[in-house]
């Protein structure tokens, strides 16, 4: 039975999990249509794609009922990519899905087909979650990808100029769009938003 992606919360990226996961290349990334692709020909409905997905947007059909179960369900979900954004700017990564090392930075930032956004950050820049500003408050009608990279000894902020952590990296198609730089905590909700507005405009 086929495999299903719900792509209303699927950040459709060539480093998926289900790639990665599963044992018969029947799941994998077309660089020509620049989309995830499933050869259900090859697929033996063993589960480990759906497993493996951390947004639970990878489903199984064990039969016909359950394929037009699942169907019906995408078709029904009102979710978006942002309404899995439950991370905080500046604060400790909370959902796995965006936390993402260094080495992941080019297939996930600068060749996302989407427009990214990355947000550096190191230990010592960590601030409490109540008082942090909820990401899915600063993009809730943009459909972007975001992700959070712990910088250690890392090379990026050299590489685009950042002096000061957190910071928010805009990118699209590779290329920097802009930046914001230092903590906002949630009493400057306000003026952060209208920063990240004006980013987006540009873009």
């Amino acid at each position: 039975m086929p495999v299903l992606i719900n792509f209303k919360i699927c950040d459709n990226s060539r480093d998926c999990s289900g790639i990665e996961a599963c044992p018969t290349g029947a799941f994998f990334w077309d660089d020509e249509k620049k989309t995830i692709v499933v050869d259900n020909a090859k697929c033996t409905s063993c589960g480990a794609c759906e497993n493996s997905c951390p947004v639970e947007a990878i489903r199984v059909a064990k039969n016909d009922d359950e394929l037009a179960s699942i169907k019906k369900e995408f078709d029904q979900d009102t979710r978006t990519v942002s309404d899995l954004f439950v991370d905080r700017y500046g604060a400790q990564p909370i959902h796995p899905a965006f936390n993402i090392s260094e080495d992941k930075f080019d297939v996930q930032i600068l060749e996302s087909s989407k427009p990214a956004v990355v947000e550096l950050f190191s230990n010592d820049t960590i601030q409490c979650l109540l008082r942090s500003i909820p990401i899915k408050q600063l993009f809730p009608d943009s459909d972007i990808k975001y992700r959070k990279i712990e910088v250690k000894e890392s090379s990026l902020p050299e590489k685009y100029a950042v002096s000061k952590l957190p910071a928010l990296l805009f990118f699209r198609g590779g290329t920097l769009t802009g930046k914001i730089e230092g903590y906002f905590d949630i009493k400057m909700k306000a003026e952060l938003i209208d920063e990240v507005n004006k980013i987006l405009v540009i873009q």
